[in-house]
């Protein structure tokens, strides 16, 4: 007898495969198949200023779909699958032709972490074997490969996590078995690792419930770490516990491989003396799921987000529930500060067959709406992702999506969820009023602007209609490094609508907003900006701050 699910499964590849590159559309948003196949499957993906996504999954999956280009091959004795490898296991996704070029990279990159640094370098770190000390370097050019520095890190970084500080470094902190962190780039004062006795504490030495730390940076400089199912404030320069946050109520793990998703929510106010911050952690899988799952018992995921005013006094966390429950899923921020929760699965965790049921209905969760109103569902896609899967935000508003393999090799067959190297994108619902998106002119739309701290900015777009000054923002959006359901670096500063004119007719508007006033809230670096006039973004542009 097949089992239901393996039939559902097939189900749903039949709808993939069968209808081709399209378009869905329906009320609550719309799928856009981009590729039936890359080539690789997207486990880490993250999106460059000149409008490319490097994607990579790991080396030691065995050959891949995707051939290197001239003649190449990757030749790697350490490597515990193919010694001699002529495929790639990366590729560069130009989003704007929708085409994919072949990367070398030489070391196993599996389950690594990484993070844009201020001059536009993907900085990206550790990995699995030959990989896990290994500091890997890409420039966003045409024509650019991947860079390695052997011995680049002091310690072995597996499932670590990696977040661009205020003075321009990368802290990297935890992985397996790495109860500490780390910077880079090195310097003479900071070459070793310094202790997180957090790690210790959070660790589950059956499961390792700590591993993908959530980490944010506070808009006081220091950093909110959240493992397993606790929460700390963290000054990593003094390396001291600043505020230790209670429990979630019912102390079921969120953190991989209980695998749930979190992001900071949107800062504001930002030129108040004290600017509130809100992590908001959804999903994840009750306690003992992993030791259930590996017993061929798939528990169902938690159905909860619990949301935290971090810099309060006395901060508690308030629990909502969503409308389906989720594990394995992506959190994104959309330009207009609204929450996209999307792929997954409502039983199982984390690893390598452990998920069960998929979710295919994203979720919008709106964090101004008054509680109990804040989630609404969206349309589905026909295409499970599951175990590594990934989701970033692109500058034109849509959702890249990609990834899912819930095998150790690639398996497209006898499987309940085949290994997945298609790329879709996930089209919000403010693209079904395109007449009623603002459309920036300037600064320019086609070259990168320069901006400071604490500057008055003056942006001109057009837009159809009357433009409501309570209901224009201009937002800032740090493209994040993306994997195992956590978007690293993410984050959303809204620019409050100083000064609104009209100056041209009917369509053409300047509106003038004061940028970020310091790195604590936003660290320098590459930015997308947008107009959102009531809740419906402009294309982005790209901003470098500095």
């Amino acid at each position: 007898m097949v089992p239901i699910t393996l039939i559902l499964s097939s189900f749903f590849i039949l709808l993939h495969f069968s209808a081709g590159p399209s378009l869905t559309y329906a009320a609550g948003g719309q799928w856009q198949l981009l590729q039936e196949s890359i080539g690789i499957s997207a486990m880490h993906m993250q999106l460059l200023k000149n409008d490319r996504v490097v994607i990579f999954d790991r080396t030691d999956f065995g050959r891949s779909n995707l051939p290197l280009p001239d003649g190449k091959c990757r030749n790697d004795p350490n490597d515990t699958a193919l010694k001699i490898d002529c495929t790639a296991h990366s590729a560069e996704y130009d989003v704007v032709k929708n085409t994919i070029r072949p990367l070398m990279v030489q070391t196993d990159v599996w389950c690594s972490s990484g993070s844009v640094m201020q001059d536009g370098r993907l900085v990206q770190t550790g990995g699995f074997n030959d990989g896990e000390r290994r500091v890997r370097i890409y420039k966003p050019c045409s024509t650019c490969d991947w860079e390695e520095i052997e011995m680049g890190l002091a310690a072995r970084r597996w499932y670590a996590t990696n977040h661009l500080l205020p003075d321009g470094r990368q802290i990297i902190i935890g992985g397996r078995r790495q109860f500490n962190y780390e910077f880079y780039p090195k310097s003479e004062s900071a070459t070793n690792t310094y202790s997180l006795r957090f790690l210790v504490e959070t660790n589950d030495l059956n499961i390792e419930n700590n591993l993908y730390p959530f980490v944010f940076l506070n808009t006081d400089g220091n950093l909110f770490i959240f493992a397993n199912n606790r929460a700390i404030l963290f000054d990593y320069v003094k390396n001291r516990v600043l505020k230790t946050y209670p429990q979630i109520p019912g102390g079921d793990p969120r953190s991989y491989p209980s695998t749930g998703s979190a992001v900071l929510l949107p800062l504001k106010n930002l030129q108040a003396q004290f600017i509130e911050a809100e992590v908001l952690v959804c999903g994840g899988a009750p306690k003992g799921s992993y030791i259930q799952a590996t017993n061929g018992n798939f528990v169902g995921a938690l159905k909860t987000c619990a949301r935290i005013k971090i810099t309060d006094p006395n901060p508690q966390w308030v629990v909502e529930t969503m409308p389906q429950a989720r594990v394995m899923g992506d959190m994104t921020l959309l330009p207009n500060g609204n929450v996209l929760i999307i792929n997954g699965a409502a039983a199982g965790t984390a690893g390598w067959e452990y998920g069960r049921n998929p979710v295919l209905n994203p979720v919008i969760y709106r964090p101004n709406n008054a509680a109990g109103s804040r989630f609404e569902s969206q349309n589905p896609s026909t295409i499970p992702r599951m175990y590594h899967s990934t989701a970033i935000l692109l500058r034109d508003g849509r959702v890249l999506v990609g990834g899912s393999n819930p095998h150790i090799y690639y398996n497209f067959t006898g499987v309940l969820f085949p290994t997945e190297l298609s790329l879709e994108a996930f089209k919000p619902s403010y693209f079904d009023a395109p007449a009623l998106r603002p459309k920036i002119v300037s600064p320019s739309p086609t070259s990168e602007t320069k901006i400071g701290y604490a500057k008055k900015l003056t942006v001109r777009f057009t837009v159809t209609g009357t433009v409501a000054k309570e209901l224009l923002t201009v937002t800032m959006v740090a493209p994040s490094f993306t994997t195992h359901s956590f978007s690293m670096n993410q984050r959303l500063l809204v620019l409050a609508a100083e000064k609104v004119t009209n100056t041209g007719g009917t369509t053409t508007y300047e509106v003038e907003v004061t940028t970020p006033g310091s790195v604590n809230l936003a660290p320098s670096g590459y930015y997308l900006l947008f107009v959102v006039h009531q809740e419906i973004p402009s294309v982005g542009i790209w901003v470098q701050i500095l």
